[in-house]
């Protein structure tokens, strides 16, 4: 739910005695008659507010401290923190000294901004967000109520317009960027005179942008595509993060559908599958190339070689097989339980899982690809994990 200013005032007066009780409610189906009675005991006719501020907070786990004000929306959309350091990062290696976040919402963005160097403004045109922000950022935090799309800093040397447009409607994904809101071609054509880094869904269709399009990982789910004018960067970029530490910056051009490197002589000892940064931004001919592997298909972002490259995993493989006679060849090689992995094959790993009835006693993998006009079937090991260097 979306909070009213009052609402919010409320919230922020009782914070410690709402974070104080947060950890006896349970927010669950079995518990959501005793959690409402607590409430309502201790807060009145605020319960409904704050059983929503305990759900958004721990929403946003790994985005923001615990304590902070938020609401559903705002936690969802918030960016981990790991990906807002790494954008943090990326605009003070560029250059930048002043950042305005024009969709501030409740000022997420902003510690890792600081924390980077950078001066930080933060605009928002909901009332009750903004307040949410400066309960969260403290009274030294420069904050404007305004319209992303009425500008209300003016351009500056080495400034830059951060902007993160709403990514979801009616609970789905948008990939069109004229149906974000604000809308992209409206927030670029507000901002002509000024530096952008805009956050985006990760299946944004960013064909036409003429700069830097990155493509940010963590821990293995891809997170959201940024897209930064060309004063920046150009080209495309993958980044892959991990809460370990580990960091992986991929760069190209983009790859050329087909022309990748598919050798003659077949598969590899390991089949890997690049990360799903490395795949969005049309960056796995390159990774390829960096670790010395090759494509199973030109079409299909399967890759294979001689060994899998640090911090990354990949398969063992034991025997290709057509599709159609992979039970057989599973009994034979003790599979008890497999992990499926489909590209380019109309199979769903669920339905084939439980149409194989295993009962051996090994753990195996199973890569599924199209190459060529065939359904192949790559019997591995199971997943293993290469230590980063």
């Amino acid at each position: 739910m979306a909070f009213s200013p009052s609402e919010v005032a409320y919230l922020a007066e009782h914070a410690a005695r709402i974070e104080a009780l947060a950890p006896e409610i349970a927010l669950t189906k079995a518990s959501v008659f005793a959690d409402r009675a607590r409430l309502d005991a201790e807060f009145g006719q605020h319960a409904r507010a704050v059983s929503a501020l305990i759900a958004a907070q721990r929403q946003a786990d790994g985005k923001f401290p615990g304590w902070w004000l938020t609401d559903s929306d705002a936690a969802q959309q918030a960016t981990p923190a790991l990906v807002a350091a790494h954008r943090a990062r990326t605009l003070a290696g560029a250059g930048a000294t002043l950042v305005h976040d024009v969709t501030c919402s409740v000022g997420s963005e902003a510690p890792h901004m600081v924390d980077a160097g950078l001066t930080w403004l933060g605009s928002d045109l909901d009332a009750a967000r903004l307040r949410m922000a400066r309960y969260n950022l403290g009274r030294d935090a420069w904050l404007v109520r305004a319209d992303a799309l009425h500008p209300v800093s003016a351009p500056v040397a080495r400034g830059v317009v951060v902007a993160d447009p709403a990514r979801r409607k009616n609970g789905r994904r948008i990939t069109d960027p004229a149906d974000l809101e604000p809308p992209l071609p409206a927030l670029v054509d507000a901002y002509r005179s000024s530096e952008l880094a805009i956050k985006c869904a990760p299946g944004i269709d960013y064909s036409e942008w003429d700069g830097l399009v990155s493509v940010v990982s963590l821990d293995g789910g891809v997170k959201e595509t940024c897209l930064y004018t060309p004063g920046i960067g150009a080209g495309r970029e993958a980044v892959v993060l991990r809460a370990d530490g580990f960091v992986d910056v991929v760069r190209g051009a983009g790859d050329v559908v087909g022309e990748g490197d598919h050798r003659a002589e077949g598969p590899g000892e390991w089949i890997v599958e690049p990360d799903g940064a490395v795949i969005r931004a049309g960056l796995v001919q390159e990774w390829a190339r960096r670790h010395g592997l090759w494509m199973l298909d030109p079409h299909i972002a399967f890759l294979t070689g001689r060994d899998v490259p640090p911090g990354y995993s990949g398969f063992r493989l034991r025997e290709v097989v057509q599709l159609k006679k992979l039970k057989a060849a599973l009994r034979a090689h003790d599979a008890g339980a497999v992990e499926i992995l489909v590209r380019g094959v109309d199979v769903d790993p669920d339905a084939l899982r439980k149409k194989l009835k295993l009962k051996g006693t090994q753990q195996r993998a199973v890569i599924v690809a199209r190459v060529g006009d065939d359904a192949l079937a790559y019997i591995c090991d199971a997943r293993e994990h290469r230590p980063a260097a």
